[in-house]
């Protein structure tokens, strides 16, 4: 084979995590009562358009989770030799993006370097120019026909987006219209959002991301559309490269997190006495503790332990990849507390009701009980407190980097961009775009998940249920 598969230890939570929604996925359909409230978060149309950005998101994330080692063209007497570096499949189809190294800073859209540099001629005088970069807009002779390229560029990677856009409506109006009606018909009811599902809302969303994708891809083969960092490193890669940090941030440490709230915090309210006071006197004394100093010396502990077994990783991508493990078990033992707390709440509440009686009475087992009675009826409090969190725990990652206490320096973050634009900001004439990129692309994570946890909490707190 050319390659090697290289499954981290958080590929492997991500592929596990994804098996799980599959089969959350399909024991949904099978029981009415959970898909009723799921059908009302697909009527809502913010929430719909949410979750195709969000998908977005998710595809770019699960493409960056499967790593490999490139086969090496030189091998030693016939025995294959695979390359030490690990690549994904995100990288795969961004290899210029990775591959296209300018000096040093450069603007978004550039052809020239951001400073002067001193230039040597032939003549041998010296000046101080701006130099042309390596990659950025080297297909142009003259620097004066860059916005005309950039035009014709954009107006052809978006009538080539509506052209495969176009095909993608038909299709689906093909198995959306209704029998004995005309495609005139069908048409102006999905203009007019006739329908429960949202579908214009949908498709219009979908549509603005298939422009936008071939406007990318196409302005991206020649120019740098977001910069260069410092070590002339394509920003608008290093942006791409970071969604699956966040995502990670915000997925995996819900993994963490969901065992110890629901056991904890069902076990309080059920048994009551001291094992209530015993879960309340633990959580309350770890809240007390603030949470950046925790994680602080967690970090700092893996810090030195990598330090000392330099032989136990074979590369910089796994020791960053169990940098990046260890803070989610770290924020995901730190951040149960505000679930098991609202679980304690309404297990008490619970168990106090008639059919719990009843199944007490006829000899059903605490576990029994806590795991067909009681489980069941508090995960729309677990479900809406997931996804309300999500957003908190990306910008947690943020900040956790800008502090110097999150992921490694060496793996691709929001947070490490926003750490190095500190300096960039100071510079003269300031450098913004890392800071710029690192902030629209952060907003469209958490905005789309806060959009669509919205929805999800109104369609599954009973109290806001219609």
């Amino acid at each position: 084979m050319p390659f090697q598969l290289e499954f981290l230890w958080t590929d492997l939570l991500i592929y596990l995590l994804v098996i799980s929604v599959i089969v959350f996925a399909f024991y949904t359909l099978r029981h009415e009562h959970l898909r009723v409230p799921w059908r009302q978060v697909s009527r809502r149309p913010m929430a719909m358009a949410s979750l195709v950005v969000l998908s977005v998101y998710v595809g770019l994330g699960l493409m960056d989770s499967v790593h490999y080692r490139p086969l090496l063209e030189t091998q030693k007497q016939g025995e294959r030799v695979y390359s030490n570096e690990v690549l994904s499949l995100l990288d795969k189809m961004t290899t210029l993006l990775r591959t296209r190294l300018e000096k040093t800073y450069s603007a978004p859209f550039a052809i020239q370097a951001y400073t002067k540099e001193t230039m040597e001629y032939p003549d041998g005088r010296h000046a101080r120019e701006y130099p042309r970069l390596l990659y950025g807009g080297a297909h142009l002779q003259d620097p004066g026909e860059r916005m005309a390229d950039i035009t014709r560029r954009i107006g052809q990677a978006t009538l080539t987006g509506l052209a495969l856009w176009i095909p993608l409506v038909a299709g689906f109006l093909m198995l959306w219209r209704e029998r004995m009606e005309s495609w005139r018909q069908a048409v102006l009811r999905l203009c007019r959002g006739e329908s429960q599902v949202p579908w214009r809302t949908i498709w219009v969303t979908t549509g603005i991301l298939i422009v936008l994708t071939l406007n990318a891809v196409s302005l991206s083969q020649v120019y740098h559309i977001l910069g260069t960092d410092q070590v002339g490193q394509d920003v608008f890669y290093k942006s791409l490269k970071s969604i699956r940090t966040g995502l990670v941030i915000g997925t995996l440490t819900t993994l963490v997190m969901l065992p110890f709230a629901a056991v904890f915090g069902i076990m309080a309210g059920y048994f009551r006495g001291w094992v209530d006071d015993v879960i309340q006197y633990t959580y309350t004394t770890l809240s007390s503790i603030p949470g950046v100093l925790l994680i602080a010396a967690a970090i700092l502990s893996l810090q030195v332990y990598v330090g000392t077994h330099p032989d136990s990783f074979h590369s910089a991508t796994e020791r960053a990849d169990i940098r990046l493990l260890f803070l989610c078990l770290i924020l995901g033992v730190t951040s149960w507390t505000s679930l098991c707390r609202l679980l304690r709440g309404e297990t008490l509440k619970l168990r106090e009701m008639d059919y719990l009686q009843a199944a007490r009475a006829l000899g059903s087992s605490h576990v029994s009980v806590m795991a067909r009675h009681i489980l069941p009826n508090v995960m729309h409090i677990v479900l809406i407190t997931v996804v309300l969190d999500f957003s908190g725990l990306v910008l947690a990652e943020a900040v956790l980097s800008y502090v110097g206490v999150g992921v490694d320096p060496t793996m691709d973050s929001w947070g490490n961009m926003i750490n190095s634009a500190r300096l960039e900001m100071a510079r003269e004439p300031v450098v913004w775009w890392s800071l710029a990129s690192a902030f629209v692309f952060m907003f469209g994570l958490v905005l789309s998940a806060n959009l669509f946890s919205d929805a999800v909490r109104d369609a599954f707190d009973p109290r806001l249920r219609k």
